[in-house]
């Protein structure tokens, strides 16, 4: 029992994560609102997390196994919860453009080491049930903004938001500081704190190691192809469907995917190992939008594209863990997958803005059918790659 209250804990830690883009980018007009002199600049209140995201992902994952897990997520939760209590104060553009880029490092301190610490504390036979919630945090922080962003607002504008996500960041560094075992009593034994320093030097090395491995790199290589989709479809998609049930399906669909995501992706994991799964996930995807073109406004096709994505969140948060033993690697794994999370959220929407006023609705498929389709060639390269070796797929 106390396992599966721990996971529950990491996971609404992992919506404090989120929230950090769901404050801003669910509720942007309001924050239009509050700096009517940004213009274009307002974007960058979105961006400059991913950028940081982008940045620094895997050296993330570096440091983590040396600060230990638990330290970093306590101490991510509390810078976190520092800069957003600043923010609530609502300063000038400049010095809340700055906030939200240091914002970033809080950010990949919780991503990296509350999923790492997820797959610690729990066995081979609920490791997968519970990556598989945690791969819905995004989903659910965003569906939340939605549905109570707007009250909040209301009760106290953008600061009563800020204030909020403060006090949540504090509330679980103090519930986890209880909760959570000492870095030494992880299911693996002690955090590796490798002597070796973090030169420039050491962090290329690392980074060329890391993403030339079949095993640390393949999650988040692939997770590329399902966030570079995520959030440009999310933003390009609703122009393409019917107006009479636009609204209706941008609000179910999302659902759809975390509903699918720990339904039917739970339920393949107990069948099929990870990366099998995410890669049904991407030929489904791929599918989908060729039957985006065959059927034209049918309501189903785009609930099976986020069933579909439901899959791939499943299988590569699941896979993480499953292909990699040590916990320094899976913290590195972790790293990668945050840099390429963050990369796709950067780029993926400008790119099918431009395929689509380019090309019109078959941008988006040749776009998207591309993209999903390389997500699983990726799995199968690196699946190949490891099976040489004589490992599991």
């Amino acid at each position: 029992m106390i396992t599966w209250i721990r996971v529950a804990a990491l996971f609404v830690t992992g919506m404090g994560a989120a929230a950090q883009f769901g404050k801003v980018s669910v509720l942007f007009p309001a924050w239009e609102a509050a700096y009517p002199e940004a213009g274009a600049a307002a974007g960058f209140l979105v961006s400059l997390v991913s950028l940081m995201g982008v940045l620094l992902g895997l050296l993330a994952g570096m440091v983590v196994t040396r600060v230990g897990f638990r330290r970093t997520l306590i101490g991510g939760l509390v810078l976190g919860a520092l800069l957003s209590g600043l923010q609530a104060f609502m300063p000038p553009l400049p010095v809340m453009l700055a906030l939200r880029g240091l914002e970033g490092l809080a950010h990949l301190a919780i991503v990296v080491a509350a999923p790492t610490l997820m797959a610690e504390i729990t066995d081979e036979r609920s490791r997968p049930m519970a990556m598989t919630i945690w791969g819905t945090y995004f989903g659910v922080t965003f569906a939340l903004y939605a549905a109570f962003g707007p009250w909040m607002l209301g009760a106290g504008g953008v600061p009563l938001v800020l204030g909020g996500h403060a006090g949540f960041l504090l509330v679980m560094a103090a519930v986890l500081l209880v909760l959570l075992p000492d870095d030494r009593k992880l299911a693996d034994g002690a955090v590796a704190h490798p002597a070796e320093r973090l030169t420039l030097g050491v962090i290329a090395r690392r980074h060329r190691a890391a993403y030339t491995s079949a095993w640390i790199a393949a999650p988040g290589v692939g997770w590329l192809f399902y966030a570079i989709n995520f959030v440009a479809l999310m933003t390009v998609l609703p122009s393409f469907l019917p107006e009479a049930t636009r609204d209706m399906q941008m609000t179910l669909l999302p659902l759809v995917g975390i509903i699918s995501a720990l339904t039917l992706g739970t339920l393949a994991l107990k069948l099929y190992r990870a990366v099998p799964v995410a890669v049904l996930g991407f030929v489904m995807a791929a599918l989908s939008v060729v039957l985006l073109v065959l059927m034209p406004g049918t309501v189903w096709v785009p609930a099976l594209l986020f069933i579909a994505m439901g899959f791939m969140q499943s299988g590569s948060f699941a896979a993480v863990p499953q292909i990699n033993a040590e916990a320094g690697d899976r913290a590195l794994s972790n790293g990668v997958l945050a840099q390429m999370g963050n990369l796709g959220n950067l780029t993926g929407t400008p790119i099918l803005l431009a395929m689509t006023g380019a090309m019109d609705f078959a941008g988006l498929v040749l776009f998207s059918v591309t993209l999903y389709g390389m997500g699983a060639l990726v799995h199968l390269v690196a699946a190949r790659m490891r099976a040489r070796e004589g490992a599991p797929v």
